[in-house]
């Protein structure tokens, strides 16, 4: 079968590879019949996550038709329309018993490569690292899902497949990154970043009750997406001297209720912190540009929440001390989709919330490296390349 393969920094090509097979009575292989970038595969793509491997597949955000059930599946049968989060979960652990998905105890093999740096280990996430793993990613013909019963979810009819796809991974982690913010009416919810993640996100919170949602970005086009889909206000960064000023003179010298980190350690910034940032990056000094991140803490009010999405290694100069003066609640996690995705395919199938629009570049499976170009550097007002094999 064709898939898309990681070879080096920055050298993606579609391959041949085998198909995979069942492993374990519980899996499906499911045929993939869409699957989408995510910024977080720009963090291995550009050399910032080690533990890649020559002729990797990847990808972790997907949906298909299942074409083979292992006999001990029960609630999926051949033929289901299904999205697939992008971790993995047992369903059987504490962990995932308590809706925390992500952090199931079973499903990653590689634990030993994450215990020294997180003194535990995560679930195991297609397409993403050995130390997450090393599970064949979703960039392919076919996929094998394991834990069918737990990660499987049945797509209404109504919906099509872009309504669904999201759910997977960036719709559910916007919509986590607002519930972690225990939205009460009159709160003011910032987000920075107006990708998939930070839409969803934005969208999430007005969903929630938020009063006012503001989405912090510098591509025009995805200024006027928060705008139009959202209902957001905006504040292009590059255009105002300080954002935590724009954002205290929005909320009367307050600071906003709640911040949303969706951006992640390569964010972009103005001035001499974004310089230092990067030149540190790219010596491999720390691996984390931290510009939005430090913002959001500086400018939540106090007693506020810190919502973090973004994906981070280890970065230099974290205001520790802000949090902890400004009694800063923090919460962040990799996403628990199967906690969400039930609500979400619901809010979809009811007229709620319709992410669709995030999928700007459809493109087949062959030209995938093409589609991470447009994604990478955001040319072509590309917000998210979904992938047809």
């Amino acid at each position: 079968m064709r898939a898309l393969c990681w070879h080096d920094v920055n050298d993606l090509r579609v391959d041949d590879v085998p198909e995979p097979e069942l492993v374990n009575p519980r899996d499906v292989v499911l045929r993939v019949t869409m699957t989408t970038a995510c910024g977080s595969d720009l963090h291995f793509i550009d050399g910032y996550l080690p533990t890649m491997r020559e002729g990797d597949v990847i990808g972790h955000e997907f949906m298909g038709e299942v074409a083979e059930v292992g006999r001990k599946v029960e609630g999926v049968e051949e033929g289901d329309r299904v999205v697939v989060p992008s971790f993995i979960g047992c369903g059987r652990c504490g962990y995932c018993q308590d809706d925390l998905w992500s952090l199931c105890d079973n499903t990653n093999p590689n634990a030993a490569l994450q215990e020294p740096v997180l003194g535990d280990t995560t679930a195991g996430i297609y397409g993403y690292t050995h130390a997450f793993g090393g599970y064949a990613g979703s960039h392919a013909e076919y996929v094998r899902v394991p834990h069918a019963d737990e990660n499987c979810f049945h797509v209404p009819d109504e919906l099509d497949d872009e309504q669904a796809l999201f759910a997977s991974d960036a719709w559910a982690t916007g919509y986590m990154g607002a519930d972690f913010c225990d939205i009460e009416e009159g709160d003011t919810v910032a987000v920075w970043g107006c990708g998939g993640v930070g839409l969803m996100a934005q969208q999430s919170a007005a969903l929630m009750g938020a009063e006012r949602v503001i989405g912090i970005d510098r591509f025009p086009e995805r200024l006027r997406l928060a705008e139009r889909e959202a209902g957001s206000e905006t504040i292009d960064y590059t255009a105002v001297d300080s954002v935590v000023d724009a954002l205290k003179a929005m909320t009367g010298g307050r600071g906003p209720d709640a911040c949303i980190d969706a951006v992640g350690m390569e964010a972009h910034g103005t001035g001499p912190a974004h310089a230092y940032d990067r030149a540190k990056q790219q010596l491999k000094l720390h691996t984390d540009r931290g510009e939005a991140l430090r913002q959001a803490i500086v400018a939540c009010r106090k007693g506020g929440t810190l919502s973090i999405l973004g994906v981070y290694g280890l970065m230099d100069k974290f205001p520790l001390g802000i949090v902890m003066n400004k009694g800063l609640t923090v919460r962040t996690a990799q996403q628990h989709g199967q906690r969400y995705v039930p609500d979400l395919l619901e809010y979809a199938a009811e007229g709620e919330m319709d992410p669709s629009y995030l999928a700007t570049h459809e493109l087949e499976l062959e030209e995938s490296p093409r589609g991470y170009e447009l994604f990478k550097h955001k040319e072509d007002s590309c917000v998210r390349p979904v992938f047809v094999p």
